[in-house]
């Protein structure tokens, strides 16, 4: 197991509801698309945060990553909804 600080922001945090937690994540959790759908078991409002879990965008130490991005090594993902411009 290893120690991850997730942050969530936007409508992601509202859902969820929390801005940050600390969790244990299980050996077979390697990837961001990994990570979004072990979330999405630990409860209903990580399930309607992670729904649409593809327009969910993803950042590891601040630098923007696909759902294929390998998460060792991280001390912090962020997960956040798609931005919109205007």
């Amino acid at each position: 197991m290893s120690t991850i600080n997730l942050v969530y922001f936007s409508w992601v945090r509202e859902r969820i509801g929390k801005g940050e937690e600390t969790l244990e994540l299980p050996a077979d959790v390697v990837t961001v698309a990994d990570l979004l759908a072990h979330l999405k078991t630990l409860g209903e409002q990580y399930e309607a945060a992670l729904e649409h879990q593809n327009v969910i965008r993803a950042a590891i130490n601040e630098e923007h990553v696909d759902h294929g991005e390998l998460i060792a090594g991280a001390r912090e993902i962020a997960l956040f909804p798609p931005m919109t411009g205007g």
